[in-house]
């Protein structure tokens, strides 16, 4: 196993590698070309320069985080196959620069949702949350405008303006897409670029949607167990594989995450490891990650992730905001310095009392 932290990129982040570099444990960094729109082609001398810039921090590339998925992909409209094309040679890219790991996701029009960024704890700290009951009552249209009043000046990913400028159109895009065709479509990528992933050995690891169910009426099919064991047989590979994210898994109280582990096994590539905590139906924050201070039992989660022989990258996913910290919401440096911490203390006590043979 080992540590990472997540890094978007110089100019794009509160938090600087050599900060993480401070954090013991952590030596990996999964990262992305920030500026790169879904369907761009990623070019090497971009690549190797952002390797180098975290290599020359005493750090590595453990993973990309993301290679997006355009919705000319998603739908299947009519770029669908230059835009395919141009995953393809991004693939080749990082395959050739030695990075072998992509976290994506199939999301339609919003990678993630939350209504709060900034929800006040008990405790004096901020973190993300999500109340249906608002959602319900927002024009989905406004969405853009919503988070972008919370982001602390930052662009956050997944929310970038160039296309949340077109939220009418992205949406009259996905009106007709149902989980018949999101799935046919999500079958029809990985078809294309298995390929290449095993060419160079690129483990793909689909993100679960986030929150795990349908929002403004658009379709999710990342969900949980059954839905994930339904993408393993789309493209039947050792390189199509699932992130396991305890985070947007545990929006749904009824998803037994220990047991999704174990169902998927090796296809587990990545692990973002985060606890919530359900206030109540429809109404959940992201909470600090030990197992106490939210709804999840981390500890069970990270020994089903022992016991099934994980081996990959782990990182601490979302933290609050703690101590003054002004940063990119969910993104700060000191409590997912905190929960990378714990997430290592668990796995040597787990290791210890139990070695693999």
């Amino acid at each position: 196993m080992q540590m990472t932290m997540r890094w978007f990129g110089t100019g794009h982040d509160s938090v600087t590698l050599e900060q993480i570099r401070q954090i013991p444990g952590v030596t990996g960094i999964i990262t992305t070309l920030f500026d790169k729109l879904p369907g761009e082609l990623w070019k090497k001398d971009e690549v190797l320069a952002l390797k180098k810039t975290v290599e020359d921090a005493g750090l590595s590339i453990a993973g990309i985080e993301s290679v997006n998925i355009s919705d000319a992909i998603k739908t299947g409209s009519a770029e669908r196959d230059q835009h395919i094309e141009h995953y393809i040679r991004s693939l080749e890219v990082l395959g050739e620069a030695g990075i072998h790991l992509v976290c994506y996701n199939f999301m339609p029009v919003f990678d993630w949702t939350r209504t709060e960024l900034a929800r006040k704890r008990s405790d004096g700290s901020t973190t993300l949350a999500y109340n249906q009951m608002m959602i319900d009552k927002i024009d989905p249209n406004d969405m853009s405008s919503v988070i972008s009043e919370q982001s602390n000046g930052y662009v956050l990913a997944g929310w970038e303006p160039e296309r949340l400028a077109k939220l009418k159109e992205l949406f009259a895009m996905y009106k007709d897409i149902d989980e018949e065709k999101l799935f046919a479509n999500l079958k029809y990528f990985l078809e294309a670029i298995m390929p290449v992933c095993e060419k160079y050995d690129i483990n793909m690891a689909i993100h679960p949607d986030d929150p795990a169910w349908s929002v403004f009426g658009l379709t999710r099919i990342m969900t949980g167990k059954d839905s994930l064991l339904k993408l393993m047989k789309l493209a039947d590979k050792p390189f199509n594989g699932v992130t396991l994210c305890t985070g947007s898994l545990g929006t749904n109280p009824q998803n037994d995450i220990p047991d999704i582990i174990k169902s998927l096994g090796s296809r587990i590539h990545f692990a973002h490891l985060r606890n919530v905590r359900h206030n109540r139906p429809g109404d959940f924050e992201e909470s600090a990650h030990l197992s106490s201070d939210g709804s999840l039992d981390m500890y069970a989660i990270v020994k089903a992730l022992y016991d099934s022989g994980f081996d990959g990258p782990i990182r601490p996913d979302h933290g609050r905001a703690i101590w003054g910290e002004a940063a990119i919401p969910g993104y700060g440096l000191y409590d997912r310095a905190i929960g990378s911490a714990y997430l290592l203390g668990l796995w040597e006590a787990i290791k210890k009392a139990s070695p693999r043979t």
